[in-house]
């Protein structure tokens, strides 16, 4: 169903070949639908989720019923085993965003294979830290880059860092979802990009991006930022 194996998730590296036959087995692959819950906040975790094709939005809702976003994570991503490390209850809900294609399995399978192969548990830590240090840097971002420099940063994010001429990017989610993915209102958003593409020149088609390279959004977003590009310590959109 999705041309993503497994075996290419960065994060399962390490693996043994057991593990791999026993997910293949128990794993239920399924076609998910944008706005699908997958599950929810507190809820008693069973399963963790492999996304191979899609998107999807962690997120927990505020005392007031608004969501309050955590991540958007993009095919080649885990998410849900985090309980095996805390309460046994899922820290957040999640959401399908754009059509997806997610294998669910037991999350005792994962915890027994973290159990008794160090390389794997040393992997998945690696992720972990690599992963904090993304949200570090995001909160930075919200310190330090206004708001049409934090939409300069995530574009940056979805390029091909190697590219030297013209670059088209694809925004993978609707504009709505990516304002609160950057902590904005609607409206903030569509102020912000206004003055990016005043600033930049980049060209925005509906949910096409064109710029002449990546230098105008570089010179732009990265003038205020402690890392530069591309950002080693951050956990890459695409």
């Amino acid at each position: 169903m999705s041309d993503l194996q497994i075996r290419d998730i960065a994060i399962l590296h390490g693996a043994s070949e057991e593990f791999f036959t026993k997910l293949e087995s128990v794993g239920n692959e399924r076609k998910l639908d944008k706005g699908k819950i997958v599950f929810i906040h507190e809820e008693q975790a069973e399963n963790f989720y492999i996304l191979t094709a899609g998107w999807v939005k962690l997120f927990r809702e505020t005392a007031d019923g608004a969501q309050s976003i955590i991540d958007i994570l993009p095919a080649g991503h885990t998410f849900g085993e985090t309980p095996i490390f805390e309460d046994g209850l899922y820290p957040y809900s999640a959401e399908i965003v754009e059509p997806s294609v997610v294998i669910s399995a037991p999350l005792s399978l994962l915890k027994e294979e973290l159990q008794s192969n160090n390389e794997l548990s040393m992997n998945m830590l690696k992720h972990l830290i690599r992963y904090k240090r993304g949200q570090d840097r995001e909160l930075e971002h919200m310190t330090v880059q206004n708001a049409p420099q934090r939409i300069g940063c995530f574009l940056m994010r979805l390029a091909d860092s190697d590219s030297k001429g013209p670059v088209t990017i694809h925004l993978p989610y609707d504009k709505t979802l990516l304002a609160a993915r950057l902590g904005m209102q609607p409206e903030t958003f569509s102020r912000a990009l206004a003055k990016l593409k005043e600033q930049t020149g980049i060209r925005v088609k509906g949910a096409v991006v064109e710029l002449d390279n990546l230098e105008q959004l570089i010179n732009y977003s990265c003038q205020v930022c402690s890392s530069e590009f591309p950002c080693k310590d951050v956990v890459s959109l695409k």
